[in-house]
């Protein structure tokens, strides 16, 4: 597995591999073992700039290939995936401490993602529309925006990568992306060797692996990407958005959450165990549509929570290469000692934990927080850790209240034995998907994805791919002679 990582410790620009040139290292660690893994010298501000320069000369070409001829890219791509799936999978384990579980789901959604980015090279159509001119035939083109930025998060960097890199390809774009620092091969480099196998023209996916410290607002400012597809924290988010705007770019920001997971009086609690277990504990609880709060109604909270605390006691905490493991590493010392400390603060303000997690190295074990003042202010955050808030609540009005209190709105669930009812609720939640009976974790290739509030701008997924990386170019046709005032 380390000459896999190694291999991939470079940039790749204009088809190219090669070291970048800043004057400093990304050291890429496995954060269960510590062991290194490789190490990425920067990019430079320099190197975005030609990364940048060679898909704008890559991209006029590719958006008039025949659409058909980039279907068949994006479907050797897909075959790559396929045949490299194990080794692919150990990766997702090894860089950002991705159970087995956890590997194979986002294997799963990254092949799903793919099968539809090859739909959708054929789906960029346009229309004519009728004018009041006499004569007049209003044609009205949908075109490749030209160059995207994509820039992904840890979480899950193989297939947030792809989400936005597939689709911009497709749709005749040439793509720069930068992964995340923890994760620059699983994000970023990886992504260019399957597109490189694929049969990809050179300058059309560069990677550029570097930090901010680096290069700045070089990747957001640079005058030759149109969008921007940014995937992370609602605090970068909002830098993005501005730099953007101040720029005349289109931002996609796909933000955090603080997803409320809401169990009605008349839910199966078994099963509403079992859906909050997963949506707050999946990846250790880095997953932004997690359900940070599990709203419970006081007919029910006494059971809700003892099989709750047993179950989320009886998960196995540790290895992420072990199959039996549920609960592996979060990513890096620094959010365990954050996610730690945030637990302690909480119960020194005067929570109860039913479960107490304690940090070993960068795992940290399941925390169970109840009795939380209505203004603690870990209900208004995002917890990227394997914590779970339960609040109690009289009745669904409340419940409601309680989900609303929030700046994110970008996932949700409701459990009842009315789906009627749960539809109900649900509607009155400001949030961008709800999920009625189920976990609040959920990604599906055709559905409109992203969330209100704090939690991002646009969507993707499906038809919204089609908004988020084209644009409409209005060519009107005078078959007869206008008639000019003067």
């Amino acid at each position: 597995m380390s000459s896999f990582f190694t291999d991939l410790a470079q940039q790749y620009i204009d088809g190219e591999w090669r070291p970048g040139k800043g004057s400093w290292d990304i050291i890429d660690f496995n954060p269960y073992s510590g062991e290194k893994l490789a190490s990425v010298t920067v990019a430079t501000a320099d190197e975005v700039d030609q990364a940048y320069r060679a898909a704008e000369r890559a991209q006029p070409g590719w958006a008039d290939t025949n659409p058909y001829a980039r279907r068949a890219v994006l479907e050797k791509a897909l075959r790559v995936v396929e045949e490299r799936e194990a080794e692919i999978g150990e990766a997702i384990v090894a860089e950002l401490g991705g159970t087995r579980l956890k590997a194979g789901f986002e294997l799963h959604l990254a092949k799903e993602f793919l099968r539809e980015a090859v739909q959708l090279t054929l789906r960029s159509t346009g229309q004519i529309l009728p004018s009041p001119t006499e004569g007049k035939e209003n044609r009205v083109y949908r075109l490749p925006v030209g160059v995207v930025g994509v820039i992904s998060p840890f979480n899950f960097p193989f297939l947030l990568s792809l989400k936005s890199v597939a689709p911009a390809l497709a749709l005749g774009n040439a793509v720069v992306l930068k992964p995340h620092q923890n994760t620059p091969v699983c994000g970023g480099t990886l992504i260019a060797k399957v597109f490189e196998e694929a049969g990809l023209p050179a300058g059309l996916l560069n990677v550029v692996v570097t930090d901010i410290a680096e290069i700045g607002d070089a990747l957001l400012e640079h005058p030759v990407p149109q969008v921007i597809s940014f995937t992370g924290s609602d605090r970068i988010g909002r830098h993005v958005a501005t730099v953007c705007a101040a720029n005349l770019k289109r931002a996609v920001l796909e933000l955090g959450g603080n997803s409320a997971l809401i169990v009605l009086d008349d839910a199966d609690v078994d099963y509403a165990v079992d859906a909050a277990v997963f949506s707050r504990y999946v990846h250790q609880g880095q997953v932004c549509m997690a359900a940070n709060r599990i709203l419970v109604d006081r007919a029910v909270e006494q059971e809700f929570t003892e099989k709750l605390v047993a179950k989320v006691a009886s998960l196995r905490v540790g290895d992420p290469a072990d199959p039996a493991t549920h609960i592996g590493p979060l990513i890096s010392s620094s959010q365990a000692d954050a996610v730690s400390k945030l637990v302690d603060e909480t119960v020194e303000a005067g929570a109860t934990a039913l479960l107490h997690g304690r940090a070993d190295g960068n795992v940290v074990s399941p925390s169970v927080l109840t009795g939380l003042a209505a203004d603690s202010p870990v209900l208004q955050q995002e917890i990227f850790g394997p914590v779970a808030l339960l609040v109690p609540f009289d009745g669904e009005d409340e419940a409601v209240r309680i989900a609303n209190d929030t700046p994110y709105g970008l996932s949700g669930a409701v459990h009842t034995g009315n789906i009627e009812r749960g539809v109900r609720v649900g509607q009155q939640i400001r949030t961008g998907m709800i999920h009625i009976n189920d976990g609040t974790v959920h990604d599906e290739p055709l559905v409109p994805f992203g969330g209100e509030k704090n939690s991002g701008l646009g969507r993707l997924n499906g038809e919204s791919m089609l908004e988020a990386f084209t644009t409409q170019k209005w060519i009107s046709v005078q078959h007869g002679r206008s008639e000019f005032p003067f």
